[in-house]
């Protein structure tokens, strides 16, 4: 009897460890999405039951490559490091097995979701949050059919350089008129 209990002890003393780096671990993970929720400008959330493990990779690279990031968290860890955030709305869509798309960009997560959903059924999206507005699927796909920042940043540069390039063929015309003018008087004193 002695030895049993003895195992005994030991055996619950094991599981008090475990329970104690299970919690740290919840606790850094909680701690982590806080961080993340606090830091993002918009918060799209997602069903994915049905996916695979080849398709989940691929909507993290594409996320990656637009500037967004995925996570799969236990939807109670999630809410709790929701709270004191701008996106703490999408609280009450964190039921089932969710995922949470993130981005600085407002655009980039909403579009790449869209996207994903379009030719992956089983990705299904809920809704979301930008900053305190909560959005609704159709939110999410006005949002998603915006332009990217990147976008509209070309699109400004484009039209502040089209005035410069203008300037420049307007202020290079009469030169080359010039040119082509001369060029026709020196012809036709050759054809003379």
């Amino acid at each position: 009897m002695g030895a049993t209990r003895r195992s005994c002890l030991r055996g619950k003393a094991a599981n008090r460890k475990e329970l104690a780096v299970e919690r740290a671990a919840k606790k850094e993970s909680v701690e982590q999405l806080n961080e993340v929720f606090k830091t993002t400008s918009v918060a799209i959330v997602a069903h994915y039951s049905g996916l695979t493990v080849a398709q989940m990779q691929k909507l993290r690279m594409q996320m990656k490559q637009a500037g967004a990031s995925v996570k799969v968290s236990k939807n109670r860890l999630a809410k709790i490091a929701l709270e004191g955030t701008d996106v703490a709305a999408i609280g009450s869509l964190l039921k089932g097995p969710t995922v949470i798309a993130t981005s600085n960009d407002p655009v980039a997560a909403p579009k790449v979701a869209i996207e994903f959903a379009k030719a992956n059924e089983k990705f299904v999206i809920l809704g979301g949050s930008m900053g305190k507005t909560v959005l609704n699927v159709d939110s999410v796909k006005a949002l998603a059919s915006l332009p990217s920042l990147d976008e509209l940043r070309g699109k400004i540069v484009g039209l502040i350089v089209a005035p410069a390039t203008k300037l420049a063929q307007l202020s290079n015309a009469p030169a080359a008129k010039l040119a082509r003018v001369i060029q026709a008087h020196a012809s036709k004193g050759e054809a003379a």
